[in-house]
C-alpha cells in the first residue's frame, strides 16, 4: 500500500486541486460563451491529458505495458467516468448550474457509503459530522434557495428550468444523482483496484477511455441527427470557438483540467479518499470567488456566509484526532 500523505499536506493538496478544477470551469465558461460545444471541450481536455501524461511517461522511461486484468479494470473506471461526465453536463443543461453542482457534490457521502458497504474503511466521526455541514454551506454559498438576486452561475448548455418547476427539474436531478453515483464508484474502484499502478499511467488510460467514448458518441449523435442548433437544425456535436477568447478558454480549460485531474488520480491512493474527499467540495466555492473576480458575477452576503461555513467544516475535518 502507498504511504499516506500527512493529513495537513493532503488537505492542502486537495484544496489546490479543487481550486484548479474551479479555474477550469471559469475557462470553460469563456469557451462555451464563444461557440465551443460541450462535446468538443470534453474531448479536447481528455486527449490533452492523454498527450501530456503520455509524454511524461515516455520521457521517464516508464513501462507502458499492463497485465490484461489491470487494463480491463482501467477501462471499467474510464467508462464510469465517461458516463459521469455525460450525466453531469446533462444535469447542467436541465437545472440551474448551482443546483446541479450541489446535487453532484453529495458524491463524498456516496463514496463513504460504498466503501463502508464493501467492507472497507468506516467513515470517521469528523467526516460524518462535516459532510452535512458542507452540504448546508454549499446550499447557502450557491444560493440554491434564491435568497436575494442569484449570482450568475456558469451555465454551459441549455436553459435552466425555474426552481419551482419540480416536474421539469426531476430529470436533471436524476442525472446529477447518477453523476455523483458513478463518480463515487469510480473513485472507490481507483483506490481499490489501481493503488499499485503508476498514477500518471492511470490518468492517461482513464482519460483516453473518456475521450474515445465522447468522440464515438458525439460522431454517432451527429450522424443520426440527434444534435440540433438554436434554430432546431441538425448540426455536429463538435463545434469550435468562434472568437480568440474562446480559443483561449478552450486552451486554458484543457491545461488546467490536465493538471488537476492528473494530480488527483496520481495522489488519490495516498490521500485517504473516504475521509478527505469532502475537501473537494471547495471547488464550487472557489468557482464562486473566481467568478466574482474574473466574470463579474455578484456575490451576496449569504453566499459569503455559506463559503465560510464550508471552509470551517473543512478545517474541522482536517484537524484533531480522526475517530
Amino acid at each position: 500500500m502507498p504511504t499516506p500523505l500527512p493529513r495537513l499536506a493532503g488537505a492542502l493538496l486537495l484544496l489546490l486541486i479543487a481550486t484548479t478544477f474551479a479555474s477550469n470551469h471559469i475557462a470553460a465558461r469563456l469557451a462555451f460563451d464563444h461557440g465551443t460545444s460541450v462535446a468538443t471541450a470534453v474531448a479536447v481536455r481528455s486527449f490533452t491529458t492523454v498527450l501530456v501524461v503520455s509524454g511524461l511517461l515516455i520521457s521517464t522511461g516508464t513501462p507502458l505495458r499492463l497485465p490484461f486484468a489491470t487494463l480491463k479494470r482501467v477501462l471499467v473506471i474510464g467508462l464510469l467516468l465517461s458516463v459521469q461526465s455525460y450525466c453531469l453536463y446533462a444535469a447542467v443543461a436541465r437545472l440551474p448550474v448551482a443546483l446541479a453542482l450541489l446535487t453532484f457534490n453529495i458524491f463524498p457521502i456516496l463514496l463513504a457509503g460504498v466503501a463502508w458497504l464493501a467492507g472497507g474503511q468506516r467513515p470517521g466521526r469528523r467526516t460524518l459530522i462535516a459532510m452535512p455541514v458542507i452540504l448546508v454551506g454549499l446550499t447557502l454559498a450557491l444560493n440554491v434557495l434564491g435568497l436575494g438576486t442569484p449570482a450568475d452561475s456558469h451555465a454551459v448548455a441549455g436553459q435552466a428550468q425555474p426552481a419551482s418547476d419540480w416536474k421539469a427539474m426531476s430529470a436533471g436531478i436524476a442525472f446529477a444523482l447518477a453523476a455523483a453515483s458513478f463518480f463515487s464508484v469510480g473513485l472507490y474502484l481507483t483506490t481499490r483496484w489501481l493503488d499499485g499502478l503508476d498514477g500518471r499511467l492511470r490518468a492517461a488510460l482513464t482519460m483516453a477511455t473518456v475521450g474515445a467514448v465522447v468522440l464515438v458518441a458525439g460522431l454517432l449523435a451527429g450522424a443520426l441527427g440527434l444534435v440540433h442548433d438554436a434554430a432546431g437544425q441538425p448540426t455536429s456535436a463538435f463545434t469550435w470557438p468562434d472568437a480568440p477568447i474562446g480559443w483561449l478558454g478552450l486552451a486554458l480549460l484543457s491545461i488546467l483540467y490536465t493538471i488537476a485531474f492528473t494530480t488527483l488520480f496520481a495522489l488519490l491512493p495516498r490521500l485517504g479518499a473516504v475521509n478527505n474527499a469532502p475537501i473537494l467540495n471547495f471547488e464550487p466555492i472557489a468557482a464562486l470567488i473566481l467568478g466574482a473576480q474574473i466574470l463579474g458575477q455578484k456575490v451576496l452576503p449569504i453566499q459569503i456566509g455559506g463559503a465560510l461555513l464550508v471552509i470551517g467544516a473543512i478545517v474541522f475535518l482536517t484537524t484533531g484526532r480522526r475517530r
